[in-house]
């Protein structure tokens, strides 16, 4: 989801984070789940069981995602993970979407401002969900496509925390000043720290 490039530096900037922020919980784990179907999903987090064992230690989310990615996606065609996100956001919609986070989404819509997703989860998971919000920009975790099939890797680091920064920043340039931002856990501080209303966890209700 490009942003046009007059867009980019003429009209000022709302970020939301999605995950726990627009909606009730992880997107991509639930997709991830929803995907493999129950039986095969518990098998793969057997699998993962090392990693899992190992994140109070790490703490390190980008490595655990990274890990759950190459079981699960690896060598999925690309247009299937689209198509299987685009079922997925229409079947879980009115059960994940936080209602007030619709209603501030939506209260920004006719104020002349672009309307960005910035979320750790992969962007093409999220498209859809984008899409349909009618959202200007779409900035997440890129997955590493080589011949129409996903390897399973990274193509850029788990977007949280500073990366979310970095990448606004490359986009708009630099000297970005959001009006507001939107976020619920750690991985949005200094996001939040960019904007002139830093909403941490404003959004609370539940469809």
């Amino acid at each position: 989801m490009e942003i046009e490039q007059a867009d980019r530096q003429s009209r000022p900037v709302v970020a939301f984070d999605f995950d726990g922020t627009l909606t009730i919980r992880d997107s991509y784990t639930e997709f991830l789940r929803w995907n493999a179907g129950s039986g095969a999903y518990l098998a793969g987090l057997m699998r993962l069981a090392p990693e899992l064992m190992a994140y109070p230690v790490r703490r390190d989310r980008g490595r655990l995602k990274a890990a759950a990615t190459r079981l699960f996606l690896a060598e999925t065609p690309v247009e299937v993970l689209e198509a299987a996100a685009a079922q997925f956001c229409d079947r879980v919609w009115d059960e994940f979407m936080r209602p007030d986070a619709l209603d501030c989404w939506r209260a920004w819509e006719n104020k002349g401002v672009q309307r960005v997703i910035v979320t750790a989860s992969p962007r093409l998971t999220v498209q859809p969900f984008a899409r349909r919000l009618g959202a200007d920009g779409l900035i997440g975790t890129e997955l590493e496509v080589r011949q129409g099939v996903l390897t399973g890797d990274f193509a850029s680091p788990n977007c949280r925390g500073a990366e979310k920064v970095r990448r606004l920043q490359a986009v708009f340039g630099p000297e970005l000043k959001l009006v507001a931002a939107y976020g619920d856990t750690s991985g949005d501080t200094e996001m939040l720290a960019m904007a002139e209303h830093s909403g941490w966890r404003e959004f609370v209700k539940k469809p």
